[in-house]
């Protein structure tokens, strides 16, 4: 089994904002790849199924962002996992936005998310990097990362979404380079 993680915060208020993109991955690959219904489960919402064979759960930790490792923890320890079982999507500032890499372990680069996980586990997993951009100076970082997608982001964003649930197939083989290429190939299909 794989557990893949979405961070994000809990709540409506919060469901559009750039930090969320890990959430919003986490439900387009469950719907897009007909995932079982949501339980309330390991201080969070998970959801089963399978990806081109491999069982996985998905998981959106309810404990807010700044504490997700509680989450993530105790369903590793739950399923007896490692952290080489472990993907975790995440919004990335250091990615220009609707661009996705995947990385193996690695340092936190002051996210609070990846920071909690590293505190209850530790910080060998594959990380999802989810674009989102940099503002531009440190002092304007918080309020992009808590605003909303813009209007003129949506479209971009449905089909980044889309075709990470449709290539999510490679991540479950572990073949997270081709998972990035056919992505990439997507989105310049778009253009």
């Amino acid at each position: 089994m794989q557990i893949w993680a979405g961070l994000g915060n809990p709540g409506p208020r919060y469901s559009m904002q750039r930090h969320n993109v890990g959430f919003m991955a986490c439900d387009v690959i469950a719907e897009m790849n007909g995932f079982g219904p949501v339980q309330k489960k390991f201080q969070g919402w998970t959801q089963e199924g399978q990806i081109d064979g491999e069982k996985v759960l998905l998981l959106k930790p309810a404990t807010f962002m700044n504490e997700s490792g509680r989450s993530v923890g105790e369903a590793l320890r739950f399923y007896k996992l490692g952290t080489a079982d472990l993907t975790v999507f995440h919004d990335e500032l250091d990615l220009a936005p609707m661009k996705v890499r995947v990385k193996q372990g690695g340092g936190t680069a002051g996210h609070n998310g990846l920071r909690s996980i590293g505190q209850h586990c530790d910080q060998d997993f594959r990380r999802v990097r989810i674009g989102i951009g940099h503002p531009g100076h440190k002092d304007r970082v918080h309020g992009h990362v808590l605003g909303n997608y813009a209007k003129s982001e949506m479209d971009d964003l449905a089909q980044l979404l889309g075709a990470i649930g449709a290539e999510a197939a490679w991540l479950a083989r572990g073949e997270s380079e081709r998972f990035v290429s056919d992505l990439a190939l997507r989105m310049s299909d778009r253009d």
